[in-house]
């Protein structure tokens, strides 16, 4: 359950950072105008809350027992890290997403169009993506995050997405070492 929440964290996390992103001419998201630790709790709610969707669609989507577990320890692991956080935030009038933004949205459309082994791969890879990010992310607001409640959740959480991060790895290059042989 800890891997879970960890590697949900992470892609929702990687989302986040992706789209904070913009393109010339494209709005600047309202996580964008934050700063600092706000700024680290909205990206977090939205890595958890894309980890939770995404794990979802792989629940439905996914033939393979092996990439159906972690969706489902995505789901169980980030729905508890958003949880979790959603009651700090909550405290401190930061306002967390309650839908994908448009990176997560192009993330699930494009993985939505794809099936069997060629979901399984996109996912998984899409899963170390995003939790390099978002261990990356979440490991600095735990050495340098000025509000102390956000810091320990980062600091409570990163382990998690770590390991979300090592087994999404290893899944990933199963997939992958699988498809080379066939």
């Amino acid at each position: 359950m800890k891997i879970s929440l960890a590697m949900l964290l992470v892609m929702a996390l990687a989302a986040a950072s992706g789209a904070q992103q913009t393109s010339p001419g494209a709005k600047p998201s309202a996580a964008s105008h934050a700063s600092g630790d706000n700024a680290f709790a909205m990206r977090a709610g939205q890595a958890n809350l894309a980890e939770v969707e995404l794990g979802k669609l792989a629940l439905q989507k996914s033939m393979n027992d092996e990439v159906k577990k972690f969706a489902q320890m995505m789901i169980d692991d980030h729905g508890k890290a958003l949880d979790e956080l959603k009651d700090i935030a909550g405290s401190k009038h930061i306002t967390l997403a309650t839908d994908l933004d448009a990176e997560h949205t192009k993330l699930s459309d494009r993985l939505s169009k794809l099936s069997g082994a060629a979901f399984d791969r996109s996912y998984m890879q899409a899963m170390v993506d995003g939790h390099k990010k978002v261990a990356a992310d979440v490991r600095k607001e735990s050495q340098s995050g000025s509000d102390t409640e956000l810091k320990a959740w980062a600091a409570k959480v990163l382990p998690t997405v770590e390991a979300h991060l090592k087994q999404a790895d290893t899944i990933n290059k199963g997939l992958h070492s699988a498809s080379a042989t066939h």
